[in-house]
């Protein structure tokens, strides 16, 4: 699901035309001549924005500036927007830790002075990293209170924006697509009210993909066409095309379903976004499925993987890998049908539970209450009225939650030795995870033994604490074991999201590998990123701990890719491990390189360059190794910043 968050301040710094670059050159002259230092803060923010697009370190390095300066010279309006600078160029460089960091000391200045658009503004921005890490009960909750403060503003733009948002996050759940519906409805009155095209285009969409996810295919072709006609010469047209060709499809309409794909695809290409070309190759390839012509299926199914897997467009890859399946089983090629179902079981989905769609209606229900009794207050003067009617709505509440409670009550009574029996089960299958990947366990179960498996490819990182004897030395025993535990907890979650397999730790250093048990293609962009997470992770810690007076520790990382054998070795205390020249050379990345960099082989480089930014370090001599290629990855490459959706304003 693509989310169409209104993108409006930082959409329009995005797209950086001529008349901008002028615009930058005479900020940057306008700092050489003297000013009020308020007036300078102003220009740095100014100038900071106007690099979010082309070098977001850049801007953040400027905002860092201005936040410094507006710090000296207590100018707090500029304070918060240096800030929210540096939150938006650190969300762009992928580092959320730290871009919520921002927001939050953003939104703590602008509660000083009372700037309740600026909280507003906040609130939603944090609210769009939260949704993008796929945190939907605490994007919701951020949201809903940003549009609570706007509706108080009468904000316009902002309740849009935040109607649109809230939207989103509702159409990430079946169970809430009629919510999602509500608030895409109320965000169209809006976007008509407002004139304008871009926000019709988006509202449109919306509520064209979420008719079509509903089932209501006559709404759903109405909005999207209603989409494609206001986003013409726009980078979002394709959004709605392929929905329209999915919506095609469904009514047996193959041949137009082809062509509207096609018609997308061509528009991608030429603006060369290539989130919206996989989207568009998947859409053709399931109308040619359909349509009962598995080769043609099979040829654009697999071109959109070329394009797809790059990006870890995660969605993408798991309808081409199911198509895949599909096709070669209706053509009885059922090795290459085998070899894409073990690629699809490997893809991971972001699954969701009943709880989190529980929290989630709960904040609703919690804003709504809040929402009737402010206008009870403003419309009835009769503060006993006023007092009933609130009285009685929170008995409904009270009395819906208590309900709910009665019967989960009597079901656990009913349910307690099934669910006594499947805990034991589930505890034992645990801690049998908790050693061995999903199917070496299996195995294992099943045969009492497990053989050792070899892959052509695989990406292997390990990590090791620079320092780390003179840090313990500082530190009591209880202190360190809590420091490192602390450490290896976050990147355990870390490598789990980017569905990376654990190897294990050796002392202060973590070893870990993607592309096994099961293969794919993405573990190398994997690991690096989860590389890059783990370092941002140990300097925000080392920050805190410096601002503190404690000791710290710095973090090296190498990522070496390439075949290993993997297995289990021993008779007790089973242990999951991997062997070869591969896991030796990652060892040697690990060692030449430097404190709070993911230092990575030629080999990775090969094969993540058009993904991340790297600077060659040359051929560095690599204990027992001789000579090998070596490069630091500095960050995302400019075309993924490009191609990703920034929902922040």
């Amino acid at each position: 699901m693509k989310s169409f968050f209104l993108v409006l301040m930082l959409a329009a710094a995005c797209l950086v035309a001529p008349a901008q670059k002028n615009g930058l050159m005479q900020l940057r002259e306008k700092l050489t001549q003297s000013m009020p230092d308020s007036e300078r803060v102003n220009t740095l923010n100014a100038l900071s924005k106007s690099f979010f697009s082309d070098s977001p370190d850049t801007s953040v390095a400027i905002a860092a500036s201005a936040r410094t300066l507006a710090e000296t010279v207590d100018y707090k309006p500029g304070l918060a927007l240096a800030l929210k600078n540096m939150g938006i160029g650190l969300y762009l460089q992928g580092k959320n830790l730290d871009a919520v960091k921002s927001f939050q000391q953003a939104l703590t200045v602008y509660e000083s002075i009372g700037d309740r658009t600026g909280i507003a503004n906040m609130l939603s921005n944090q609210g769009a990293v939260y949704f993008n890490q796929g945190d939907d009960v605490k994007s919701l909750d951020l949201h809903l209170q940003s549009l609570k403060l706007s509706e108080q503003l009468s904000d316009s733009l902002r309740i849009l924006t935040s109607l649109t948002n809230i939207g989103a996050v509702y159409l990430n759940k079946p169970a809430t697509y009629q919510k999602a519906l509500d608030y895409f409805l109320r965000s169209y009155n809006m976007s008509l009210g407002l004139k304008d095209q871009y926000s019709i285009g988006t509202s449109t969409a919306n509520l064209g993909e979420t008719y079509f996810k509903i089932g209501d295919d006559t709404k759903a072709l109405f909005y999207l066409t209603e989409s494609i006609k206001a986003y013409q010469g726009t980078e979002d047209l394709p959004y709605p095309m392929n929905y329209l060709g999915r919506l095609y499809t469904r009514e047996g309409k193959y041949d137009k379903a082809i062509t509207t794909h096609l018609e997308a695809f061509q528009y991608a290409e030429k603006l060369d976004t290539r989130l919206d070309m996989t989207q568009s190759l998947v859409g053709m390839a399931q109308a040619w499925a359909a349509k009962g012509d598995p080769s043609q299926a099979i040829a654009s199914y697999k071109r959109a993987l070329e394009i797809g897997t790059p990006l870890k467009a995660m969605t993408e890859m798991r309808d081409a890998y199911e198509g895949l399946t599909q096709a070669y089983e209706s053509k009885s090629d059922y090795n290459s049908a085998f070899h894409y179902q073990d690629l699809l079981m490997g893809i991971k989905d972001s699954l969701f539970s009943s709880d989190a769609q529980r929290k989630m209606g709960t904040l609703q229900f919690t804003f709504d209450i809040e929402k009737k009794e402010s206008q009870i207050s403003l419309l009835s003067k009769d503060a006993q009225i006023q007092q009933q009617e609130i009285n009685r709505q929170k008995l409904v509440r009270n009395g819906f939650i208590g309900g709910f409670a009665i019967v989960l009550l009597f079901a656990g009574v009913f349910l307690k030795q099934r669910i006594r029996i499947a805990r034991e089960k589930k505890r034992s299958d645990d801690l049998m995870l908790n050693i061995l990947p999903s199917d070496t366990a299996e195995e294992l179960k099943a045969t009492g033994t497990a053989k050792a498996k070899s892959f052509d490819s695989v990406s292997v990182l390990f990590t090791d604490f620079k320092n780390f004897t003179q840090a313990s030395e500082m530190l009591s025993p209880e202190e360190l074991v809590a420091e490192i535990n602390f450490c290896y907890s976050e990147f355990d979650r870390i490598v789990t999201k980017y569905g990376i397999e654990k190897i294990k730790t050796i002392g202060d250093s973590y070893m870990c590998a993607g592309g096994l048990p099961v293969e794919n293609d993405t573990h190398p962009y994997d690991v690096v990123a989860a590389g890059l997470e783990m370092v941002e992770f140990i300097e925000s810690n080392k920050r805190d701990r410096v601002a503190k007076g404690q000791p710290y520790f710095e973090l090296r990382i190498g990522v070496h890719t390439g075949p290993v054998v993997a297995g289990i070795v021993g008779i007790k205390k089973f242990a999951y491990d991997i062997w070869g020249d591969t896991v030796n050379t990652a060892s040697r990345m690990e060692s030449s390189g430097a404190p709070g960099k993911v230092n990575i082989s030629g080999a990775t480089f090969e094969l993540v360059q058009e993904k991340f930014l790297c600077s060659h370090r040359g051929k560095l001599e690599a204990k027992n190794k001789g000579l090998i290629d070596m490069y630091f990855v500095e960050g995302i490459s400019a075309r993924m910043i490009q191609e990703n959706r920034y929902h922040l304003l």
